[in-house]
């Protein structure tokens, strides 16, 4: 009974091309997409299967991935945590109704104090509605991310990939996996976004996954 249960319990839980990722799903996307590709492969077999790394859909999330813009995820999670302490809990009418002067005194950049905000007044006056950008395809729901100031291709591709948890998903110009595609490809120089998209192209529709695998290995450094 164990064994058929099993077998069961994995078909069920298998991933097709298109459908969100889950802690269930993905190692069998990572087996799928480690047979396709000998390097990745090896990453896997030596560290193991990545963690999902999800978040949940959201303003705060989104809010999230703008304050790791360009910074580490330790400054990232500490801004929030000033943010927080700041405007209470983080929503839109919170943020929305803190003057940029404000969050800046939380110790946000001016820059990323007013992208905070744009995304807030955005959400409360009706301009963008997260609920509808998670119903979109891919192409639709990063180009109503984009129109919000402060929103660029790689935010709006962090929160696919990890809030929405598309599957083929790749985040341009992520240092990150910049690092570590040279390091699994063996590649003399870091590869420019061209060299690593057309790298990446090989991986789809499983981009978000190879992008975990690569996560994982930077980590493991």
């Amino acid at each position: 009974m164990g064994s058929t249960s099993g077998t069961s319990d994995r078909r069920r839980r298998s991933v097709g091309p298109g459908e969100p990722l889950s802690s269930a799903t993905l190692p069998d996307a990572v087996a799928t997409l480690a047979g396709a590709d000998a390097d990745l492969a090896a990453v896997v077999d030596r560290i193991g299967t990545p963690p999902l790394w999800g978040r949940p859909p959201g303003f705060a999330t989104l809010v999230r991935i703008i304050l790791g813009q360009q910074v580490s995820l330790g400054s990232a999670d500490a801004a929030y945590r000033r943010l927080q302490a700041t405007v209470g809990r983080v929503c839109p009418g919170s943020v929305a109704a803190a003057a940029e002067s404000r969050l800046r005194r939380a110790g946000l950049t001016r820059q990323k104090a007013a992208y905070c905000r744009n995304l807030a007044i955005a959400v409360t006056s009706g301009g963008l509605s997260l609920k509808t950008v998670a119903t979109l395809d891919d192409a639709a729901a990063r180009a109503q991310l984009v129109r919000v100031p402060g929103i660029g291709p790689w935010t709006a591709d962090i929160y696919l990939l990890m809030a929405l948890r598309r599957p083929d998903i790749w985040p341009d110009g992520d240092l990150a996996l910049i690092k570590a595609a040279q390091r699994v490809k063996r590649l003399r120089q870091p590869p420019d976004s061209a060299t690593l998209r057309t790298l990446a192209s090989a991986w789809s529709p499983w981009r978000a996954v190879a992008a975990r695998v690569l996560w994982h290995e930077y980590l493991s450094w």
